[in-house]
């Protein structure tokens, strides 16, 4: 993805390093132009080093606003509020502002990431959706101490190689594995469930949601509309993405109840209870004595789906321990018997690399065949289960 980096005169120009050096490691060529007032804050040889090229300071007889103007995104990070201002009037006295009226008029994807006092994007909010109703996206800041700040690094990133998919969807030159998902009601449900035993105990089981939070940034970046069902994670999970809290089977279950129709996709990821305590006291256990505990079965939540909505793809999880493959296999495709999953993803949570928590894993994909995905990092095995997705829902 070939991408220009426009910083104007913000604190949060310091930012910038980080977050070209973040497009740079993930694959992307990263050009930078500066205003005046940013070449105040930081100098373009920080830039010219986080980019690996020539900051672009002022326009010359290379007619660089011309020349970078048709690249795969314009990201203008951070926007001030005299930049997003002069934008929406088409003002272009400097290299960046006109830099993004001929991107604009060239249709190439534009994305803001706004960053000032609260009280200049409160005043400069009619500009903002004036540029909104054009086409132009905006990453929402982070208000904090009465600031619209500039989000977290990931964010951004994730925002803008979205803005790009989607944008080369709406032009008919994105591939099947990102068409296919483009505005697809997808859920993901991630992390572990908790059966309270008190107000203060419970149990629950050792998933960290760090598998469910790949798959839903590659759901995410393909253009889906995208919900996470969260029960206890240690994952953090971007703030763009639309989170629902499900922290016990129970409320994982009423929440299913109320999602399930409205969705093209699930994908299960969420390791839930098998069981849960048939007392549950309303105050706490005195650790003074003794304490047997008595479970009951909890209705499984994926063999549920079909049920509520027949025409959704489901996509389930089986995680075993030290089993053979083959016997992986026939645990998927019991699964796919008892539950109607049309794709299952298999792991043996015993193989080095594979644990709960872990950076890596390696699966088998069960459907109408079978696919072994080799061990690699999370983030790569999201990719192919969703390519495998994407060539089923085609």
């Amino acid at each position: 993805m070939e991408i220009v980096l426009c910083v104007t005169g913000s604190i949060a120009a310091t930012e910038t390093i980080k977050l070209a050096r973040e497009f740079r490691r993930q694959g992307h060529s990263v050009k930078a132009f500066m205003t005046k007032e940013a070449t105040k804050i930081i100098h373009p040889n920080a830039l010219e080093f986080a980019t690996g090229q020539e900051v672009v300071l002022e326009l010359t007889g290379k007619i660089e606003h011309v020349k970078y103007s048709q690249q795969d995104l314009i990201l203008v990070a951070p926007a001030t509020a005299n930049t997003i201002s002069k934008f929406a009037y088409k003002i272009s006295d400097n290299p960046v502002n006109t830099l993004l009226i001929t991107a604009q008029g060239h249709d190439t994807p534009i994305v803001f990431v706004p960053s000032m006092h609260d009280s200049m994007y409160d005043a400069v909010s009619e500009n903002v959706e004036k540029l909104k109703e054009e086409g132009i996206k905006f990453v929402n800041p982070r208000i904090d101490e009465g600031k619209a700040k500039f989000p977290a690094i990931e964010d951004i990133v994730l925002e803008s190689v979205r803005a790009v998919n989607l944008d080369r969807v709406s032009k008919g030159i994105a591939g099947g594995v990102v068409s296919n998902i483009a505005g697809k009601n997808i859920l993901i449900s991630l992390g572990g469930t908790f059966e309270e035993i008190d107000p203060i105990r419970g149990i629950s089981n050792r998933s960290s949601g760090r598998m469910g939070l790949e798959l839903a940034k590659e759901a995410f970046v393909r253009g889906s509309n995208l919900t996470i069902l969260a029960a206890n994670h240690e994952v953090s999970i971007p703030k763009a993405f639309n989170v629902i809290d499900a922290e016990s089977t129970t409320l994982m279950n009423e929440k299913i109840d109320e999602l399930i129709p409205d969705f093209d996709v699930f994908i299960a990821t969420a390791a839930v209870s098998d069981f849960t305590p048939i007392n549950k006291e309303d105050s706490k256990i005195s650790s003074s004595y003794n304490l047997s505990l008595e479970f009951e079965p909890v209705a499984k939540i994926i063999q549920r789906i079909k049920k509520i909505n027949e025409d959704i793809f489901l996509v389930g999880f089986k995680a075993e321990y030290n089993i053979s493959e083959e016997k992986m296999i026939e645990c998927a495709k019991t699964q796919m018997q008892e539950a109607g999953t049309d794709l299952v993803v298999a792991n043996d949570v015993a193989n080095a690399g594979c644990g709960f928590g872990s950076e890596t894993n390696e699966v088998i994909l069960v459907s109408d065949e079978i696919k072994k995905v080799s061990l690699n990092s999370k983030k790569e095995i999201s990719k192919s289960i969703f390519d495998e997705i994407s060539k089923k829902l085609n």
